[in-house]
């Protein structure tokens, strides 16, 4: 198996980059530990306000800023020299602010997904050492991004996220209909990213794996089809270190296969959940006669027409342990979970045979 993962300037001994998994479930603990344990570790962006102690109910956008600063802190107090980066969503209204204080707050990449991130680096200009990395689902996506960032920007990705629509959790970047239908095929994705690179741009960087990697035998697929490493979300989230309460991480434990399923966002966006409480997620909506209480999306069903339910605040009460009524994101092998364990026993299976990191 091949060793180590450099995404611009940055390496790390693993080629495991932790998936961003919002509202505050992977937070500045899980990414502390998992850069700390030879990985990249990735805080997500969205919703960080929510739970935090500068928001007061209204301040939304001004409180999301500091709280993201603040996470980036303590998870560098972690990690003091690992690699950590920030999942920035395109969906989200302040897209433009949360990439430029991710990086005044040291996140060393950023990942950019739910929507085509077409002018990250301009917003990042300023910070020439932050790696920049789309996630996209198709060849089409990828060559859309390199044309747009080599005309306006004369910038190549750093790397790109492959992502499996028929296995990832949350938003996924697929249409309802396709997702399921038995023709999408991740790796040939995977390698159609790299050969229009190599063919048209006559480059080679990472081109990462994402959606459905649960253990070492997925990992070693992914790098024999091609994938120079793998985003790993789902299986983090049964840690220890991560930031979601244990009743979270317990809905997990707790869920059968045929308890996952797809939602329709009122992003606009079809995600992936445990499926079995979505009635109570919108009746608590409805009971309560909630009206959007943080405007965060671009695009947003319950903001315009009350359509569905608010989802960042769904996410953040099931982060805070409420899986009666909040919404639990999740990848399609959640179900595999049994145990809690801690980022470094996740890293010892994977990589049995090297000399892991004290974490």
């Amino acid at each position: 198996m091949r060793s180590g993962l450099t995404i611009g300037q940055h390496h790390v001994p693993f080629p495991v980059i932790q998936g961003g998994m919002g509202v505050r479930i992977s937070g500045f603990r899980l990414a502390g530990h998992v850069a700390l344990n030879g990985g990249i570790g990735i805080i997500a962006a969205a919703g960080l306000a929510l739970n935090s102690d500068s928001y007061d109910g209204h301040n939304f956008f001004k409180a999301d800023r500091q709280a993201l600063l603040d996470e980036l802190h303590k998870a560098y107090e972690i990690a003091p020299e690992g690699v950590i980066g920030v999942n920035c969503m395109v969906a989200v209204k302040n897209y433009d602010e949360v990439v430029r204080t991710s990086c005044e707050g040291g996140a060393k990449l950023i990942i950019s997904g739910a929507g085509l991130p077409m002018n990250l680096p301009g917003l990042t200009a300023d910070y020439p050492d932050v790696a920049l990395v789309p996630i996209v689902s198709s060849v089409k996506a990828a060559e859309l991004i390199v044309r747009k960032w080599q005309k306006s920007y004369q910038r190549f990705p750093d790397a790109i996220v492959v992502e499996d629509p028929d296995t990832a959790g949350g938003h996924l970047g697929e249409k309802m209909e396709r997702i399921g239908s038995g023709d999408y095929d991740q790796y040939a994705t995977v390698r159609g990213v790299k050969a229009y690179l190599q063919e048209k741009w006559n480059i080679e960087i990472p081109v990462i794996a994402a959606g459905g990697i649960w253990d070492r035998e997925d990992l070693e697929y992914a790098l024999a089809q091609g994938a120079d490493g793998v985003q790993m979300g789902t299986r983090f989230v049964v840690t220890e270190e991560c930031d979601a309460d244990d009743a979270f991480k317990q809905a997990y434990l707790d869920c059968k296969q045929e308890d996952i399923g797809l939602i329709m966002s009122p992003a606009g966006l079809p995600g992936r959940a445990i499926k079995k409480n979505i009635d109570q997620v919108r009746q608590r909506d409805v009971d309560l006669d909630v009206y959007c209480p943080s405007a965060c999306l671009k695009k947003c069903a319950y903001q315009t027409s009350r359509d569905r339910f608010c989802i960042v605040h769904a996410l953040d009460r099931a982060q805070k342990g409420d899986t009666e009524t909040g919404l639990v994101f999740c990848g399609s092998n959640a179900w595999k979970a049994d145990r809690i364990s801690t980022v470094k026993e996740v890293f010892a299976e994977l990589f049995p045979m090297a000399e892991q990191k004290t974490g």
